[in-house]
């Protein structure tokens, strides 16, 4: 299916409708229609006026008819939605959504499909108007959806309504799409990580320089450099500090830990942390760097474990776990980047060389 996720239910049937999931909302030509009918119906009254009584009989008739078409409208709806299988929370992702008339004769008319709000917004971000859905067809239209945050996602709540023919009442059917869609965290760049990625990049070719074991060349001694390196004879040559720089004998590996610990009060903090992880994953995949990334409860290798999508996956339903003692670097030559709400909790001389992203996160 291209990548795609049928997420289908079916709705209700014909039997179904006439007894619940319709709401009921009077319009305002319902309001007047109905003040003409109680006006007419107080003139027929006083006046015995056999044509007035002709005419009341012909209004509340229309009222009759108009609800029995409209509930015929959204009987035997069933309602299809596809959503890409990979979704980032915060994006707007083009998805497709279906509604089939499984009535044999009569189509539905003026239906609007709407989402329904609950504890977030709705995923659907506007409404969707079929003029009209003919007897056993099946029509589509693209819309555009969003998630507002990660998670797993269990249900969402839809809504077909409709006014036809007279537009005297609004009828509003519910239905709920009971699946599961797992939502990862935003991928895009928040304020301050496009500047923290710049300064991991250059730190992470620093920490790789010179770890080989074949010479590549004489160069100039740069700020922070082991004196290990340092080519004396060139030094006393040039009369300017001179390394011996190595070719690289592996490929880059970074260390990603995320500290599940926070203290009460870092929920926001934990929440931007993920996101950090998402974003940094995300994108140094995309540089070919390999990512060993861990949590107290995770380990997972990129790529020989595996590809991103692992990580963005539990990333997408990870929370705070108090009580979580940080573990030792799993790598040696790796770079460690760790994003933790308490430094000293990596105070050990084993993290002395990592990267340690702290409470300072929230102030990117």
């Amino acid at each position: 299916m291209g990548g795609l996720r049928l997420l289908r239910v079916r709705w209700f049937h014909v039997p179904h409708i006439w007894f619940r999931r319709v709401r009921y909302k009077i319009t305002r030509g319902g309001v007047l229609f109905t003040a003409a009918v109680v006006l007419v119906a107080v003139a027929a009254v006083a006046s015995a006026n056999n044509l007035l009584f002709l005419i009341l009989a012909t209004m509340l008739s229309t009222l009759l008819v108009s609800g029995f078409i409209s509930r015929l409208c959204l009987a035997g709806l069933e309602l299809d939605f596809m959503v890409p299988e990979h979704v980032s929370a915060g994006r707007t992702i083009p998805a497709k959504l279906y509604v089939r008339n499984l009535k044999f004769w009569m189509p539905s008319f003026s239906i609007h499909v709407v989402g329904v709000e609950q504890d977030v917004p709705p995923v659907l971000q506007s409404s969707v108007y079929f003029p009209v859905i003919p007897g056993r067809a099946t029509l589509d239209e693209t819309v555009q959806v969003r998630f507002a945050r990660r998670g797993e996602y269990r249900q969402n709540r839809f809504a077909f309504h409709t006014r036809f023919p007279f537009g005297f009442l609004e009828k509003t059917a519910r239905v709920v799409l009971r699946r599961e869609v797992v939502v990862y965290p935003s991928i895009d760049a928040a304020p301050g990580f496009e500047e923290l990625l710049a300064d991991l990049a250059g730190e992470i070719a620093t920490h790789y320089r010179g770890l080989g074991r074949d010479f590549y060349r004489i160069r100039p001694y740069e700020a922070f450099e082991s004196a290990r390196h340092v080519d004396w004879k060139a030094t006393a040559h040039t009369s300017r500090l001179q390394v011996r720089e190595f070719a690289r004998d592996q490929e880059q590996n970074v260390e990603l830990f995320l500290d599940l610990e926070t203290p009460p009060g870092y929920e926001e903090w934990f929440e931007r942390a993920v996101d950090c992880c998402a974003f940094l994953a995300w994108r140094l995949s995309d540089k070919a760097v390999g990512i060993h990334f861990r949590t107290q409860e995770f380990d997972f290798r990129l790529p020989e474990e595996g590809d991103v999508y692992t990580i963005l996956k539990y990333l997408a339903l990870v929370a705070s776990r108090p009580g979580k003692p940080p573990e030792a670097p799993a790598g040696e030559t790796s770079f460690p980047i760790v994003l933790t709400a308490s430094r000293q909790r990596f105070s050990d001389p084993s993290w002395a060389a990592a990267r340690i992203i702290g409470r300072e996160l929230l102030a990117e």
